[in-house]
């Protein structure tokens, strides 16, 4: 999800875990953030604007929206259901052994999510940025009161982003440690080559003015300007454990949690790292910390958790990788595509090589800044498959997707569907921002 969900502060009275070493930070991040062997599992996670269906250009009143989630959260879901911010809605699938059992939990899952909202008036709408002014937020809790205070420091896309991005995050395991098509440093570094053509083949979230106007992704130029450092890949040249450590400690703290009823503190230019070789006495000139910051107290494992949390980067390593870079898709249906796209490209081999090969000469072409801001991310998202480059390398994709599907025991109608959507959007230069007025399909499901 966008953001993740929030994590209480500490009970009262109860002080924090021992102080944390840095050399016990890097050993932790290299313990947790690739768990490697076999890939079986795929997961997904959902993510959904909240609109009127008779009037969806119309913000909801907050009244209306935590209604809403109300009776969502009343219903017997195998998904985790949760809310972000601006009142998206988002289904979290459990990790499944097949993309059948991902899909029909989430088809399952949805249709009374959809039911229960319809009842209401509204329905789910797949887009990547919500076109609906003012931006607001609906939730209130310390973690995003102070994210909302950290990303005001650089201007407004952190609000978007929190308040009214939405997307399709695919899950699918790191793989195995040694090295080969399905070893995990292949599967990192395809993950990252693969994520522009992802971008462009399933941009959905146009943009008609502002600082994203003519982007058919605008969704990802919020993302890319939320801040310096925090929605950066790694070095992809490193070995991905040790290339992820660093980008992770030398990343600057969003907040520090405090006790319960505690304002949380918001240092500003301090990196995990800084906080941990000072022990939080930044007044100190120690290693590389800044000069003058007043003291925090010493770091923890729960913090070194938590600060994991609040790094956005289009591919995160959480023991599995999480790739986060695909709009929300539009229709019913629209969703399963990039789930069985990723899928087929990741866990099948013929089909991953093929990707491999298609998206290493695309990035060789374009050299090795980090994306989302290098070169090529840009033009996936001002341009999506209008660009010969990316058309070309996400028809070899599709396609070999296509031919993976059956191998992989995907139903008949995730291969059609996968199959109308090359048709209609790959094999033609388009992507769904191409389409109609963004808010328009949301009337047509209202009329079903």
């Amino acid at each position: 999800m966008s953001q993740d969900s929030p994590t209480p502060p500490y009970p009262p009275a109860i002080a924090p875990a021992p102080a944390l070493t840095e050399t016990e930070a890097e050993e932790l991040i290299h313990g947790i953030c690739f768990k490697t062997g076999p890939p079986r599992l795929i997961g997904a996670e959902l993510e959904w604007l909240v609109v009127d269906a008779e009037r969806p250009e119309h913000p909801l009143s907050s009244e209306r929206l935590r209604a809403a989630h109300a009776a969502a959260r009343a219903l017997p879901l195998n998904s985790r259901l949760t809310v972000e911010p601006g009142g998206q809605l988002e289904l979290s699938s459990a990790p499944a052994a097949s993309l059948s059992g991902c899909v029909d939990g989430l088809q399952a899952d949805l249709t009374a999510v959809r039911g229960a909202l319809l009842a209401r008036g509204l329905v789910l709408r797949g887009l990547g940025r919500d076109p609906r002014l003012p931006y607001r937020r609906l939730l209130n809790s310390p973690r995003y009161d102070a994210m909302e205070a950290y990303f005001d420091r650089t201007g407004p896309a952190g609000r978007v982003m929190m308040c009214a991005s939405a997307s399709v995050q695919v899950c699918v395991d790191a793989g195995y440690e040694e090295p080969g098509v399905l070893g995990h440093g292949r599967r990192w570094r395809l993950a990252h080559l693969l994520g522009a053509v992802l971008v462009a083949a399933f941009a959905n979230s146009p943009a008609h003015e502002g600082p994203y106007a003519g982007w058919r992704c605008a969704r990802q130029g919020v993302w890319s300007d939320i801040d310096s450092r925090r929605a950066l890949a790694p070095p992809l040249d490193a070995e991905p454990r040790a290339g992820w450590t660093r980008q992770a400690l030398d990343t600057e703290l969003m907040c520090v949690r405090s006790y319960e009823g505690e304002a949380w503190e918001i240092p500003r230019g301090t990196t995990f790292r800084d906080w941990l070789r000072t022990g939080g006495d930044l007044g100190q000139p120690a290693h590389s910390a800044p000069a003058g910051r007043p003291a925090l107290r010493p770091p923890t494992v729960e913090d070194l958790e938590y600060h994991l949390t609040t790094l956005f980067p289009p591919v995160r390593p959480r023991g599995h990788l999480e790739l986060r870079m695909i709009d929300a898709q539009p229709g019913d249906d629209g969703w399963l595509v990039p789930v069985a796209v990723v899928h087929a490209l990741f866990d099948d081999p013929e089909a991953a090589e093929t990707a491999y090969r298609a998206t290493k000469a695309l990035t060789d072409a374009h050299g090795p800044r980090p994306s989302p801001r290098n070169p090529l991310w840009r033009s996936a998202a001002r341009h999506g498959l209008a660009d010969p480059e990316l058309r070309t390398a996400a028809t070899a994709c599709f396609l070999a997707a296509a031919e993976a599907l059956p191998r992989l025991g995907a139903s008949e109608h995730v291969q059609e569907t996968v199959g109308a959507f090359t048709e209609r959007f790959v094999l033609r230069g388009r992507c769904p921002a191409d389409d109609a007025s963004p808010l328009e399909p949301a009337r047509k499901e209202a009329r079903r």
